[in-house]
């Protein structure tokens, strides 16, 4: 049986007409499509079909309305606390959840510590409290099988969030007819923005040294993450496609850090004092990155350039000073609301697609302010 799409509700009249939200297809970047036609490795060209944010929104208020949340146990797992966009995104989406009508005494939401047997512990800790529904954000995204089938075996439906499962995990979840989706952005368009920003800005203004190539160095985060996988290479293949020549100076894994980014730039600014173009895979390691271009008498925008992911605020006050070349929205309102209306929807018996995407949105010195406001 087809799953019932759910997108997301609206956060203000300005956030949507400003940013791509869920369930809209991309115009600048490739979008996600559901796992079984198109395979995780490929660059998808189609958003995944979808209601208009406000269609879903009537449909989870109309499912909500007519049942009582006050009583439902909702289980939330999130990697690591520490992470600055999941703290963004649990407190939202407890905030929403509570919003919905669900009782707040009933939503437990734990930190994984960034260790997987950590977390599998806890998500058998809630199929034994016996949940209504679990909300997971996988430390290791290739362990999805395995939390599947625990979740599954137990009757109990499940949202996986912001660390999509491979295409083959979200296959499974079609052909058994089961209670799983996965909501979230295709990272391969957060990089691909990444690499738009730097291409926007002209060849002969990045390539400072005048040797026809832009000498870059990538700061990943968790090597096993998809987003960082896709975030890498995408941001990279941005340049290509636009016909430059890229030379990679340094690739490095700072593991969303901000501290190890820091030391990881700085080392590789000493050793490679030619670099053209920083991009990390997330703001937390941009702020890092950022700390040491301007310890080493760099400036952003005038003799090196910097991108992110995220749309922290400090990067964004970063990007309107231009300490910061630009970022990517990671829009986790949007997303925690798909979350919720998910979960919603499966306690309601509506069912969900088994892929719920949402765009990023670019960020430069254009649309900086907007997008603060936003998240005001």
């Amino acid at each position: 049986m087809k799953k019932k799409l759910v997108s997301l509700l609206t956060v203000s009249a300005m956030t949507m007409a400003m940013l791509a939200g869920c369930g809209n297809s991309a115009t600048e970047a490739p979008a996600a499509e559901t796992a079984t036609e198109t395979p995780a490795a490929e660059t998808a060209t189609e958003a995944p079909a979808a209601e208009t944010a406000e269609t879903a929104a009537e449909a989870v208020t109309e499912t909500a309305g007519n049942a009582d949340l006050a009583d439902k146990k909702v289980g939330v797992c999130i990697y690591q606390f520490a992470d600055n966009f999941m703290t963004l995104f649990r407190t939202e989406l407890e905030n929403y959840l509570v919003s919905q009508g669900f009782s707040k005494d009933n939503i437990t939401i734990v930190d994984g510590a960034n260790d997987q047997a950590t977390q599998t512990n806890q998500i058998q800790n809630f199929i034994t409290q016996g949940v209504d529904v679990l909300i997971i954000n996988p430390v290791n995204s290739s362990s999805a099988a395995t939390i599947t089938d625990l979740v599954v075996g137990a009757d109990i439906p499940l949202v996986y969030i912001n660390r999509e499962p491979d295409a083959d995990e979200e296959a499974r979840w079609s052909a058994n007819n089961w209670n799983v989706t996965y909501v979230g952005c295709d990272a391969r368009q957060s990089g691909t923005m990444q690499g738009e920003i730097i291409v926007d800005l002209g060849q002969e203004k990045v390539d400072l040294n005048g040797d026809g190539k832009i000498q870059y160095i990538m700061i990943e985060g968790d090597p096993e993450n998809v987003d960082a996988q896709y975030r890498t290479e995408f941001s990279v293949k941005a340049l290509e496609d636009a016909g430059w020549t890229v030379e990679c100076l340094d690739d490095e894994v700072g593991n969303w850090d901000q501290a190890t980014a820091q030391q990881l730039v700085a080392n590789a600014l000493s050793a490679n004092p030619e670099t053209e173009v920083v991009f990390c895979n997330n703001d937390a390691m941009a702020l890092g990155a950022l700390q040491s271009i301007e310890a080493a008498g760099r400036k952003v925008g005038e003799d090196i350039y910097l991108v992110g992911v995220d749309a922290l605020t400090e990067a964004l006050e970063d990007v309107l000073a231009g300490t910061m070349t630009g970022t990517v929205f990671n829009d986790h309102i949007a997303q925690s609301h798909g979350a919720a209306d998910a979960a919603i929807n499966y306690i309601t018996g509506a069912g969900n697609e088994y892929y719920i995407g949402c765009d990023y949105v670019k960020v430069t010195t254009d649309n900086a302010q907007s997008v603060l406001d936003s998240l005001k």
